[in-house]
């Protein structure tokens, strides 16, 4: 690699004649790490022209570093730094900075490091087993096309689309597809200006936490649930109510009286996949309405509910407006896309798209228009419909290998989805199992932190299959068992 001549320059305050001063920026930047062994240097014509010097003088500071061995001569390819230079020394990332005096415990005025733990390595497709949730498949997704309309999405015909700032605005080709097309399949009728743009569904939730929430407002949500959720509502420091849930999601029975925002994932019920049914959708809305409180409906995964196809959304259900619907394209198509959607009443999104624009202005040009024209192409719903089949299948491997080893399935999972939320014996600590399947390559994840509270249950861990291939499933799982049976 060659060293661009831009990266050099004098130091004024330096001393030295010229040529010292030069051997000293080169020796420098190779002893700091800066360029290092084999890469090529500018040559000594650029390099004077560059520093407004004479071509002699960076000839001698070369031949100087050549006889000491910083600099080795090619003939006629250059310069280049010799494989026999000092190397830089050691950094030592743990050290304290110098005269560091301050006292972050009284410093931060407010904390927001994440109390729930991440289990979920980063090199999980490193691993022969990985029954994660939540990652995408490279043998399903379609990449030739998504390739196809990102080089579209940098094309001349879409140059505004890329580089414009909008502000607070976004693609006007993804909001229209996702009013006339996405949205309408979950039976939601929606404007424009009722939709929102967001870096995934994680976010669209937090700039609801924002907007709706107060220290004096209480949120209801989820037990177990979402932790990502827990961790927004506590660093907004409202008040927390977590409702515990059945085989059928959330009751409304149980929620608090003075419940003001109620956050719920109907459709899927994170983590246990649990679908809630109609009656109970109304009733949902019936009590929201006598408690004069909004819901927060995460569809995170609506796209999975193959066979058949998924219920109506709460808020196609809604018709006092209290429903406000979050919805995304990383969970269908891949996590590192980080686009999702908030749809609600005028007057909620008008204040979102204002926080948004003071925090991020609006998601890239460059990825909405790529998504746009992926969807309008009819490649997402071919990829909607191929993932629905490998699922189904990998499901349904998965259904035969629970059974097959005696593991339980906690409480009545519901039609489609990604995982399965299970259950280990009584006294189990999933955290100990998921540290001893690691080790033979078997990838779980541990469930306590779905739990809100002090005294959570330990035994009980989610079970993805979205990211694994269906040959190896058996295996995996028998691993799995084995494990589990050399625990108790």
């Amino acid at each position: 690699m060659a060293v661009p001549v831009e990266a050099f320059f004098l130091d004024p305050h330096a001393q030295g004649t010229l040529q010292v001063r030069i051997q000293q920026m080169i020796a420098q930047s190779i002893l700091s790490g800066r360029i290092r062994h084999g890469e090529k240097l500018p040559s000594t014509r650029k390099l004077a022209h560059h520093l407004g010097v004479s071509r002699i003088t960076v000839t001698l500071a070369y031949t100087e570093l050549v006889a000491n061995d910083y600099l080795a001569a090619r003939g006629r390819s250059g310069y280049f730094v010799s494989d026999n230079a000092p190397a830089p020394p050691p950094v030592f990332a743990d050290a304290a900075p110098a005269g560091n005096r301050v006292d972050w415990s009284r410093a931060l005025g407010q904390r927001f490091a994440q109390t729930s733990e991440v289990t979920k390595p980063l090199d999980w497709n490193r691993y022969k087993y990985p029954f994660v949730y939540g990652q995408a498949d490279a043998s399903l997704f379609d990449h030739a096309n998504w390739r196809l309309c990102a080089l579209r999405a940098l094309g001349g015909a879409d140059f505004h689309a890329l580089t414009s700032d909008y502000y607070d605005q976004d693609d006007p080709e993804l909001i229209a597809f996702i009013a006339r097309h996405t949205l309408p399949r979950r039976g939601i009728q929606a404007r424009p200006q009722e939709i929102l743009v967001t870096l995934g569904a994680q976010n669209a939730l937090w700039l609801a936490v924002q907007v709706l929430l107060t220290r004096s407002r209480v949120a209801a949500f989820e037990n177990p649930g979402y932790p990502a959720l827990r961790d927004m509502l506590l660093q907004a420091r409202c008040r927390l109510a977590p409702v515990e849930i059945d085989a059928d999601g959330l009751p409304p029975d149980a929620l608090p009286d003075a419940a003001d925002v109620i956050f719920v994932t109907p459709s899927h019920q994170a983590p246990t996949s649990a679908t809630m049914p109609i009656a109970r959708r109304r009733a949902l809305l019936d009590k929201a309405r006598a408690l004069d409180a909004l819901i927060v409906e995460d569809d995170y995964e609506f796209e999975m509910a193959y066979p058949a196809a998924p219920q109506p959304a709460l808020k196609s259900l809604d018709r006092e407006g209290r429903v406000i619907y979050v919805g995304s394209f990383s969970k269908s198509l891949f996590p590192g896309l980080r686009l999702g959607y908030l749809v609600g009443d005028e007057a909620f999104i008008r204040e979102v798209r204002s926080l948004r624009a003071s925090v991020l202005r609006h998601p890239p040009g460059h990825v909405q228009r790529t998504t746009a024209h992926f969807l309008a192409l009819g490649h997402y719903d071919a990829l909607m419909r191929r993932q629905a089949r490998a699922l189904h299948d990998r499901r349904e491997t998965m259904e035969a290998a629970i059974k097959s080893e005696g593991l339980e399935i906690a409480g009545l999972p519901g039609v489609g989805g990604s995982s399965f939320w299970m259950r280990a014996p009584e006294g189990m600590d999933t955290i100990r199992l998921f540290e001893r399947l690691q080790a033979l390559s078997v990838l779980i994840e541990p469930g306590h932190n779905f739990f809100a509270g002090e005294d959570v249950p330990r035994n009980y861990y989610r079970l993805g299959y979205s990211s694994i291939p269906k040959s190896k499933i058996a295996e995996g799982m028998a691993i799995l068992a084995q494990a589990l049976r050399d625990e108790t």
